[in-house]
């Protein structure tokens, strides 16, 4: 089952794939390492097979600076930045490869547009480019209702030519909806959690981004890369054993204490693989991916790759040429209705409540 005709979506000026290159990986040995030389490699592998908009990750900590971008700071992860704006660089064509950056505001600081201003300055910098392709901003406390300030700035550096498009990040259904009303055409993604087990975008995010026009950017769709047929009937791991990476233990946790339990994932993965099966030899991952990717205002995956470590570019590619029926869904419904999944709006809070 193979399939080389990328899905494509609009993203304010820039037509993109709807599988990205997730990077957070690059950010810590947690993870696996790598030789730079051996990750540049991994780079031009998939933009060979058109993969060719990268992106870190959300994965946020009340502990780190004040200020910094996603995924990309050398404090916090490592020099992904860097090494994804040096290969752009490289590359005979680098305005044909997308990269998009946070800008995290964590702790109450002294917002100001010399500071915003110089956090871009910073992205272009390390990117080695003229200006920002996509830059997604988080706020730490909505009770600071200086978020707005930052967006009004932010604005006015695209306007400057400094950011392309601007994004948000980990914001929940209420501040989406007041941000892109209070500054229509401005906003152009939020990147959030989303899959078939964390559901909670559902609960009015999909409806409001697609009231307003913008892009929901999903990690975690794949779970730390427990939704893979390689956990089908595996015990449960230990968390403590060292044989877990950071995204692991994350959502290993999630599973099993705020989903339902590891046997009911069990069966999940199992109606993933049928439904693979059935669809030319789908991979479970093939299929949790184009679940994602059906939902209305989607427009795209990123999916966390371990460049140099592990990858998996081509299985990837067969999410384009999959097709779900009416009875997949219904299948993986039924397993859901027996999960806690709905009620994790309730329990942890809408999209990124987590991570404030």
């Amino acid at each position: 089952m193979t399939n080389d005709a990328h899905e494509t979506f609009k993203l304010g000026e820039f037509t993109l794939p709807r599988l990205w290159t997730g990077l957070w990986q690059l950010s810590s040995n947690a993870w696996g390492t790598a030789p730079v030389s051996k990750i540049r490699q991994a780079m031009t592998r998939h933009v060979a097979k058109g993969y060719t908009a990268f992106a870190d990750h959300s994965r946020v900590s009340q502990l780190t600076a004040v200020v910094f971008t996603r995924g990309l700071q050398a404090d916090h992860y490592g020099a992904a930045e860097v090494i994804f704006g040096e290969f752009r660089h490289s590359l005979e064509s680098p305005e044909s490869i997308f990269g998009a950056t946070k800008y995290c505001v964590f702790k109450p600081t002294v917002v100001s547009e010399e500071s915003v201003e110089a956090a871009v300055r910073q992205r272009m910098e390390r990117m080695r480019t003229q200006r920002v392709d996509l830059l997604q901003f988080h706020w730490y406390d909505y009770a600071n209702p200086d978020y707005v300030k930052v967006i009004e700035m932010l604005a006015q550096l695209k306007a400057q030519g400094l950011i392309a498009a601007i994004g948000l990040c980990n914001f929940d259904t209420l501040h989406t909806d007041e941000i892109c009303a209070r500054f229509p055409g401005i906003i152009v993604s939020n990147q959030i959690p989303f899959s078939v087990v964390d559901t909670r975008a559902l609960h009015g995010l999909v409806e409001v981004s697609t009231k307003h026009g913008i892009k929901l950017l999903t990690y975690g769709t794949l779970c730390g890369g427990f939704l893979a047929d390689k956990w089908i009937g595996q015990v449960e791991p230990d968390p403590y054993s060292g044989s877990l990476n950071p995204s692991q233990r994350k959502y290993l946790d999630f599973i099993v204490k705020a989903w339902g339990s590891w046997a009911l994932f069990q069966e999940l993965l199992i109606v993933l693989r049928g439904i693979g099966e059935r669809r030319g030899g789908a991979s479970v991952s093939n299929v949790a991916t184009r679940w994602v990717l059906d939902h209305p205002a989607i427009g795209a995956v990123l999916v966390g790759v371990r460049l140099g470590c592990t990858e998996y570019p081509s299985d990837n590619l067969n999410v384009y040429s999959l097709d779900l029926t009416p009875t997949d869904r219904a299948e993986i419904e039924e397993v859901l209705a027996r999960s806690a999944g709905r009620q994790l709006i309730e329990t942890i809070g809408d999209c990124g409540a987590e991570y404030r």
